[in-house]
């Protein structure tokens, strides 16, 4: 009688697969380090040069933390911009975010045609900036939008800069809601039925349920969604481009550096000064997101 075969674990296996599972580990990680990591360590270097992209890079003079000074302090765009980038995070925290997680709670609930809204509700995650921003410029527009003709105002939505954030906030609310509703719907599948069970045999009503039950065992996903809020608001710059370039009340960060380092200006290290105050903020919570990730995995 033939003996069954053996395990082989990962000291066990032949050259040839050793050699696999190796190409498969440094083959994604050096991509990752030359298309992420490089760029970013040279974009922190450039912040202290002052370099406008022309010539060789050697040529780009040292000033020390210059370009962050005049950032501060002579740059009229910058407080306009965090002042908005501020709003957007607060509105798609309070706002987009639980509408996210309503509509999930709702489809996991197995309502009829879940599928279909599922599917509706991502749909805006997936198109392109240009393709929702023109879906929305017929829905705004002053002259032959939808939203002028039925109520009978007489608002240029995106041209008005007391108006144009609001406007735009609702289109990456529509977006957002979307992206959050995906992610907390496949925590939502993974929480433990006997929970919800054990719950309502206590005489748990749904709502208390899911704040005193479901919630804390989301956890890491309530982190997850916490943190990806927070990065794509800092990082917001599509829809306001497409608007109008992020001119004219729509200043945010992420247009700034776009207009300083690949428009007209030409200021590769006063671009770069932005684009790290952001890499900055932004990995204060991804290591946090890291952090508590590792402790709940211990």
């Amino acid at each position: 009688m033939a003996r069954p075969a053996k395990y082989k674990g990962i000291n066990q296996l032949s050259g040839t697969d050793r050699l696999f599972v190796t190409l498969m580990v440094l083959v994604p990680t050096a991509l990752v380090v030359w298309l992420v990591w490089v760029p970013a360590a040279g974009s922190v270097l450039l912040s202290f040069t002052s370099w406008d992209g022309i010539g060789p890079i050697r040529d780009a003079k040292v000033i020390g933390l210059q370009n962050y000074v005049d950032v501060t302090t002579i740059y009229p765009p910058f407080r306009p911009a965090i002042e908005h980038n501020i709003i957007w995070l607060a509105v798609m925290f309070l706002i987009a975010t639980p509408l996210g997680i309503f509509l999930a709670v709702l489809i996991d609930k197995g309502v009829r045609g879940s599928r279909f809204y599922q599917t509706a509700l991502y749909l805006p995650v997936v198109l392109s900036a240009a393709l929702v921003g023109f879906i929305w410029q017929l829905i705004y527009s002053k002259d032959q939008g939808f939203l002028n003709a039925v109520t009978g105002l007489d608002v240029d939505w995106y041209g008005d800069s007391r108006v144009n954030l609001w406007a735009v906030l609702v289109a990456a609310t529509w977006r957002h809601a979307g992206y959050i509703m995906l992610l907390y719907l496949a925590g939502l599948k993974g929480v433990d039925p006997t929970l919800r069970e054990a719950a309502r045999v206590d005489g748990a009503s749904e709502r208390t349920t899911f704040f005193r039950v479901v919630f804390p065992v989301m956890r890491p996903i309530n982190m997850i969604v916490l943190v990806v809020t927070v990065i794509e608001s800092l990082r917001a710059f599509d829809l306001v481009w497409v608007v109008n370039k992020g001119r004219n009340g729509l200043e945010l960060i992420g247009a700034l550096v776009v207009q300083n380092v690949v428009g007209e200006a030409s200021r590769i290290g006063f671009g770069s000064a932005l684009a790290t105050i952001m890499l900055v903020v932004s990995s204060v919570f991804i290591a946090i997101q890291l952090r508590v990730v590792m402790r709940e995995g211990k």
